[in-house]
């Protein structure tokens, strides 16, 4: 059976809006209780650096995962349970991006705090690349007059397969931690590369 998707993607929306709103909550706790210990308000900013910069990082991140969101549901006319069933887990890693950006806004940062960060980023990379996957020519799902390409779908595959390289490092290689994370920005370079192979061989 399948349905009009507007309504899934109009949940999907109200669902990120309330994960950026959680987002920001502690950091309005933050002025609050510094208010109450006598700091300055430049000494709340400097004290907390590190859960401004998670705050902005993860900003960033569900931002990015809800563009792309948009863009393969663009190519949606309609749902099945089993795409329902791959959206909610990737709400669920959404509303739970910001329990580990408060851990790493609270906590030094190791393998552990890494490990988990990354590890929440590829649930949602995993997430959204089998739904990509499963509309891709599927009859019922997509959108004959606008299919997605196979270049979205490599692209998804090859973040996909980043992210999880960057979570490896960033969970048990010693002193990589979030730096791990800067191989996500090989995606577009390593994309353009595959292009320029694809035409060569063609």
């Amino acid at each position: 059976m399948t349905r009009n998707p507007d309504r899934l993607v109009l949940f999907t929306d109200a669902v990120v809006a309330i994960a950026v709103t959680l987002l920001v909550l502690p950091l309005v706790e933050v002025v609050t209780e510094s208010r109450a210990e006598g700091l300055t308000a430049l000494e709340v900013i400097t004290d907390h650096r590190a859960q401004i910069y998670s705050f902005l990082l993860s900003f960033v991140v569900i931002s990015s995962f809800w563009l792309n969101h948009h863009r393969v549901f663009e190519h949606v006319r309609a749902y099945t349970p089993l795409l329902i069933r791959i959206n909610l887990l990737w709400l669920l890693a959404i509303v739970l991006l910001p329990f580990p950006t408060e851990i790493v806004g609270s906590y030094p940062s190791t393998q552990f705090t890494a490990g988990i960060y990354t590890g929440t980023i590829l649930a949602l990379s995993a997430c959204q690349t089998a739904m990509t996957w499963l509309i891709q020519g599927h009859p019922q799902l997509e959108n004959a007059e606008d299919p997605i390409s196979r270049r979205e779908l490599n692209n998804s595959f090859l973040l996909t397969g980043l992210t999880l390289i960057a979570f490896l490092l960033a969970a048990f290689v010693p002193g990589i931690t979030f730096y791990a994370m800067l191989l996500l920005l090989l995606s577009p370079v390593l994309m353009r590369i595959w292009d320029r192979l694809g035409k060569r061989a063609s």
